[in-house]
């Protein structure tokens, strides 16, 4: 456990420079307390104790304003950087290493039912304002620009920018438009 804690404090350390030192990021820092508050409400939502859980989870966005459903599966290091406004839904599954920024919602929309929520795998990094909405797929080492609209899967390693967010990556040092070679192949015909 305590590997586990050194490793999550050097990861935010490593991110933010303005991190100065363990104890700085232990008091101060809200991603560490609603992550503690989500661990324990994670835990007591998996053993079907949903009204406590939820009244932690509501105690942690009343003292962070980060709101993380505790039905959210999220593995390690996650960073949630100036964390005010950030919602996290219930079917939300959050991979290692992911930095979210504030502003973000991670949210449905409103159309699905069962898993209703985005999956966002290793290594993203969503931008400050950015809603990624619906059960779709944000692909590993994928970068989601500030006030972005993510409503479609990503790439590997791609970038999702605008409103609604074109997917875009760098191929041989060239900017591809993914959504635009997406929607020619879905127009071909065979």
């Amino acid at each position: 456990m305590l590997k586990n804690m050194k490793s999550y404090l050097d990861n935010i350390i490593e991110k933010d420079p303005a991190a100065k030192n363990y104890f700085e990021v232990v008091l101060l820092y809200p991603t560490v307390h609603v992550m503690f508050f989500y661990r324990i409400a994670n835990y007591l939502y998996g053993h079907n104790m949903f009204f406590l859980s939820r009244l932690l989870s509501q105690l942690a966005r009343f003292l962070t304003g980060i709101e993380i459903h505790p039905g959210a599966t999220i593995g390690r290091n996650l960073f949630i950087d100036h964390g005010t406004g950030v919602v996290i839904g219930e079917t939300t599954e959050i991979g290692d290493n992911v930095t979210i920024y504030q502003g973000v919602t991670l949210g449905g929309t409103g159309k699905d039912t069962g898993k209703r929520h985005p999956t966002v795998r290793d290594n993203v990094i969503i931008g400050s304002g950015a809603k990624v909405l619906g059960p779709i797929e944000i692909k590993k080492g994928t970068k989601i620009g500030a006030s972005s609209v993510v409503l479609t899967d990503t790439f590997e390693n791609s970038t999702a920018v605008g409103i609604p967010a074109k997917i875009i990556k760098k191929v041989d040092s060239q900017i591809v438009d993914m959504d635009r070679k997406r929607k020619m192949y879905n127009n071909m015909v065979i």
